[in-house]
Parts: structure tokens; sequence; C-alpha cells
């Protein structure tokens, strides 16, 4: 069981502009400023470093960098993503130092599976969505009902791609009674852009479910606070705010908290305690957007809460798992199901990938849609 930890005395805040991490992405952003003859002077010089005065090992190992660079710039040619290439080249070049330090020719071969980890990296496993299948019996509902509720988190629309694309196809196939979308519907580069902004929109006019299709509002530093509800005005998605629903379902009545995310837990779960049914009697979901609300959520009502943010680290290493996750409570919350009393929470994937100068990279951590099986077992 992972505690309610004080957070108060906090600097700063993931999720939100000016954070550790976003300092550090915007300052590994510049580059991208540097002329692309410079950068391309400065990644020769950091194959030399190994070479020992071995021109023709400089230039070879120069040339795996140069490889990698020339398959992050041809993404967006391909539509496949759309961040700037020179960071993310930067920070592979400098993790295939440590392997250009090792013996011929087991250097040359770790070189070239880096080259093949690279390609799969960027431009297959992104695009490789999966469907998590999860299914819960509630003695809440009545013996013999059932829903089907899709969760959706973390679009981070840059352009419509292969993935979204799929996406559509996926949904369509799945035919959910309800679909739930935790939030960030933009990438961070593109949250102020207008054809990514029509672009989530013709994604999102899309999805359609009998029991209604319903939204949060992700991370203030993607979601904007001033573009969110013109935006969902003109779809057919419930916006919630600062809400709860009580949804007719089956003959019985489903409770659905939509609660906006500060990544603040200790404003936030005041916010959901005055959102709470008066009675613990019937089925509630708590649709936020990081799972950071958890603890708090365990010690009220709330059966089932569905969150993301974390997009699973979207880099995990075998045994090691995610290498972050942007969560207060760090690789605690990490990605998919946990059980914290009587609290079912799941952290999605996602489907898109962080912004700015962030990698646009998935290893060993595809994104995914979960489909939940809602089952009852309590009397009829």
């Amino acid at each position: 069981m992972i505690e309610a930890r004080d957070f108060t005395n906090r600097r700063n805040f993931p999720g939100e502009l000016g954070n550790d991490f976003d300092v550090i992405l915007r300052r590994y952003d510049a580059l991208q400023k540097i002329p692309p003859l410079i950068f391309g002077v400065i990644l020769f010089g950091l194959a030399w470093l190994p070479a020992q005065m071995e021109w023709g090992y400089a230039l070879a190992l120069w040339g795996f960098f140069m490889l990698d660079w020339l398959m992050l710039a041809i993404l967006p040619a391909f539509q496949r993503s759309f961040g700037p290439p020179q960071p993310p080249v930067f920070l592979l070049a400098l993790l295939r130092l440590p392997f250009a330090l090792l013996p011929y020719p087991l250097n040359f071969v770790l070189q070239a599976i880096g080259s093949l980890l690279v390609f799969y990296g960027f431009w297959v496993e992104p695009h490789r969505i999966t469907i998590t299948h999860q299914t819960l019996q509630t003695p809440k509902l009545k013996s013999g009902s059932k829903i089907r509720i899709l969760h959706l988190g973390d679009l981070h629309v840059e352009r419509i791609t292969r993935r979204e694309k799929r996406l559509q196809e996926l949904i369509k196939q799945l035919r959910p009674d309800m679909i739930l979308f935790s939030g960030d519907v933009l990438n961070l580069s593109y949250n102020r852009d207008p054809l990514a902004l029509e672009h989530a929109h013709q994604i999102m006019s899309e999805w359609q479910a009998p029991l209604g299709v319903y939204a949060v509002a992700g991370s203030p530093a993607v979601d904007l606070a001033e573009m969110l509800p013109a935006f969902y005005q003109r779809l057919p998605v419930r916006y919630l705010e600062e809400e709860r629903l009580e949804l007719e379902i089956n003959q019985q009545t489903v409770h659905l908290i939509g609660l906006s995310c500060t990544h603040r837990p200790f404003v936030d779960a005041p916010r959901l305690e005055k959102l709470l049914p008066p009675t613990s009697e019937n089925f509630t979901i708590l649709l936020y957007h990081t799972p950071d609300l958890a603890p708090n959520a365990a010690k009220t009502a709330v059966d089932l809460q569905l969150s993301g943010h974390t997009h699973g680290g979207q880099v995990r290493l075998p045994l090691i798992g995610a290498l972050f996750t942007a969560s207060l409570y760090g690789r605690a919350f990490s990605s998919g199901r946990y059980q914290l009393n009587g609290l079912t929470l799941y952290i999605t994937r996602g489907i898109g990938m962080e912004g700015a100068g962030a990698p646009r990279v998935r290893f060993l951590c595809p994104p995914e849609i979960i489909l939940w099986e809602i089952t009852g077992s309590g009397a009829d």
C-alpha cells in the first residue's frame, strides 16, 4: 500500500512549466539552435574521444552518429513524429560512447545493434498501439450487469500519423459502451499550433459510444486552461472540469467524477472530497490525469481511478522498468494496475509522446488503450 504523502513544502511539481524537468528540457532544446555544420563537428569531436588518435575509428563511430541524425531528421517527412532531431541525437551519441571503448569487433557489433534499436524505438514501437484488457467485478453493480469502458490517455497530437489512424480503427472495432479520456490532448511543442489543434479536433470528433465520451484536463502546461473549454465545445465530448455525474446504466446509478489536475494532491484532494457521492453504495469512477492523487482517493469511496501522465516512462529496460515517470511518487507509480485498499488504479502508458526536445521514442513501452469490462456481483 502506497501511503499519501505531504507535498505542501515541495518547490515544484511535474506537469507544470518551470519544474526541474521542464527547465532541463528547455535548455536541452538549445541544441537544436546549433547550425547543422557546427553540430556535425561537435559529433565528430565526441567520436574522437574514444578513438585514441585513430582517424578510421573516429570516422566509423561518427558515421553511426550521423546515421542516428539521418533517421531522426527524416521522421517528419514520413509522417512519423515531428520533434527536433539534434537534442536526441546528442543524447544518443553520449549513450554510444561507453560501448565505443570496448575492444574490436565487439564495439562495432554493439554500435550496429544500437542503430537497429534507434530505428525500432523511433520508427516502429511508437506506432504499435496495444489493447490491454482489464476486468473488474464489483458488488456495487447488479449480478449479470456489464459495462465496457475504453480508457484513453495522453493523445499528445502533433499531426495525424499512422498511430492516430490506427487508434480510430481500434476504437470502432472495440465498440465500447463508454469512452473516458484522462487528458493531454496536444503535444507540448504544439499546444498553440492551429494545425495540431485542428487535427486533434478531427480525431476526437470521431469518438462515439452509447453511454457517452468524457474527458478531463491533463497537465496545465499541456492542456492550456485558456484554450481547452473552447476546444471541447465543438466536440461530442463531455468535458468534466470539476463535476460528478450520476449515470443511469442498466437501471442502476454509476458515479463519474471528473477532476482537473493541478499536480498538487494537497489542493486536489479537498476538491475531490467535495465531489464525492453522499453514500458509498454506488460504483464510483474517478477520471484524473495523474496517478498521484490515488493514495488520497483510496481513503474515499472511489472504486476505480483512471489516470495517465507517466507514459509508462516511454523507455523501459528489462529488470529495471521505467527510467523516469514524472510522478511525485517516483517509479512507485509507473504504469498498469495497482490496488490501494478498495481503490483500483490504472495508469495508462498513453498514446502519444512527450514534446519539446524529449525524444519521440518508445522502447519496451508501446502505446496502449485499455478496455475495461466491469461486471456486477451484487444482489438483483
